[in-house]
């Protein structure tokens, strides 16, 4: 039996013709091919869900793709999956944008150096995104980076139930409560 084995992509694009269709979950970081967890938390789960759903409900679907991991974010250093994303309608055969308006990251406990670090930093430099979230799955917990002209302002810490944000570059509000209803006290 022979065993072939298919070169490893150098370039994002090449990276995103390579994956498509493959088993498992991997990011492509500085022209490596980063393996990623694929099991997550119920708690996850919900959050990713819930976020999805309120930001849906705000946002007109002809205009504004709300998504899960399942579709990339072109980056400087190659391409991402966030947990949730926003972004506009625009080619409907590509496998990623390069022109996010919101990237969402629930936090795990492998996850969270890179979150607030490599990934925060490959996001930020997008010039079309105007908010980064990162979410914690084990209390009400959400930071908030917002765009403010070229620079940003954040990262912000919310952790009040009763609050609402508002995520001005989507004209689009959160409501903590019913975002982690069940999920964290």
């Amino acid at each position: 039996m022979m065993n072939v084995q298919s070169k490893l992509p150098t370039t994002a694009d090449e990276f995103l013709r390579w994956n498509e269709g493959r088993q498992g979950k991997r990011e492509f970081v500085k022209g490596r091919v980063v393996e990623m967890m694929i099991n997550v938390t119920e708690r996850h789960y919900r959050l990713a869900s819930r976020l999805l759903v309120q930001l849906a409900k705000h946002l007109d679907p002809i205009d504004f793709i709300v998504g899960s991991a399942d579709f990339g974010v072109k980056t400087a250093d190659g391409v991402r999956y966030p947990d949730v994303m926003v972004h506009k309608a625009s080619n409907p055969t590509s496998l990623a944008t390069d022109a996010p308006l919101l990237v969402a990251e629930i936090l795990s406990p492998s996850s969270m150096s890179d979150d607030f670090g490599p990934k925060a930093r490959d996001y930020l430099a997008i010039n079309s995104l105007q908010h980064y979230v990162v979410l914690s799955q084990d209390e009400i917990c959400l930071w908030l980076w917002t765009r403010k002209g070229k620079d940003w302002e954040g990262p912000i810490l919310h952790r009040d139930a009763a609050e609402t944000i508002l995520l001005v570059g989507l004209g689009v509000s959160l409501d903590l409560a019913k975002l982690y209803a069940g999920i964290a006290n």
